[in-house]
């Protein structure tokens, strides 16, 4: 029997800007940071139904770099996860999903755009982890550079099919 395979439209947070939260999420959430890096979710597996659609939507960008602010780590999910809360006071991110999304979904619900640091599904954050990630420095801000299709089969680590950069007409 073939494993599931998910697939979500994510913009990877950069590297030189990412090392502290890297370095949260491999103390506190080590199987998370196995299998995905530190990244924004633009669009779920449920809303890429017609992935053909959305992927010639993001080819016809025309965007620059993204840069939003990253507010202080907070608990999510119940209190068993923790994210870096971005900040969309300009609406980038909710007016990019309904650019990827035009065509295809006429109102995208509302995510709220979030660095996961603790996923819930493989870790959980006690009082004494959000104490001590409370005490850590994280980006004030973050820019996205490059939008990327991503998979995942199964419990395996996600895989990168195909990225867009932000900032120019090319794919890598």
């Amino acid at each position: 029997m073939k494993a599931h395979i998910r697939r979500q439209l994510t913009m990877f947070v950069e590297p030189t800007d990412g090392e502290k939260i890297e370095t949260a999420r491999k103390k506190f959430n080590p199987l998370q940071h196995r299998i995905i890096r530190s990244h924004l979710t633009l669009c779920r597996e449920d809303e890429l139904t017609d992935l053909d659609g959305v992927m010639k939507n993001l080819d016809n960008l025309k965007l620059g770099n993204l840069t939003f602010e990253v507010g202080e780590v907070e608990r999510s999910d119940n209190g068993k996860g923790a994210v870096l809360p971005v900040y969309d006071e300009n609406n980038k991110f909710k007016n990019l999903r309904e650019l990827l999304l035009k065509g295809m979904v006429d109102n995208p619900r509302n995510l709220k755009a979030h660095i996961t640091i603790i996923h819930p599904r493989n870790a959980t954050c006690t009082d004494g982890i959000f104490s001590e990630l409370k005490k850590k420095i994280f980006p004030p801000k973050l820019t996205f550079k490059k939008i990327s299709l991503i998979e995942q089969e199964g419990n395996n680590p996600w895989k990168i099919v195909r990225t867009i950069k932000l900032n120019v007409d090319s794919v890598n």
